[in-house]
């Protein structure tokens, strides 16, 4: 289901091959930019690797009981599947769709910059 509105980038060859930390949370690099990925529910989502709030690194952040992204720093929350702030700052996390295809896993870049406010 490519969309020709998006530059779509090979992140690994198969969805095992992505090395999660113990909270559940990979930082990956495609085109030159850095991420991060997760699962929920056996589904992956792809996400800026800082807050939009203080550029926390997400990374060293962890999905709460909900399963809700929490930076680290100030404990903001973000829905992993939209990017929307739950906790109701206003701040949108910038996600970035993910195609598990045969030939491997690939994200999505918005066509014209990397920073995809879908």
């Amino acid at each position: 289901m490519s969309s020709p509105q998006y530059d779509w980038h090979k992140i690994a060859d198969v969805k095992e091959e992505i090395s999660f930390a113990s909270n559940g949370i990979a930082v990956v690099e495609a085109a030159g930019k850095k991420f991060c990925v997760s699962e929920l529910e056996g589904a992956l989502y792809a996400f800026a690797f800082k807050c939009p709030h203080a550029s926390g690194f997400l990374a060293e952040g962890w999905m709460d009981a909900l399963g809700n992204l929490v930076c680290p720093v100030h404990r903001y929350k973000y829905n992993i599947k939209n990017g929307r702030n739950v906790t109701g700052e206003g701040y949108y996390l910038p996600t970035y769709p993910i195609e598990i295809r045969t030939e491997g896993v690939f994200v999505g870049f918005k066509r014209g910059g990397f920073f995809n406010f879908r």
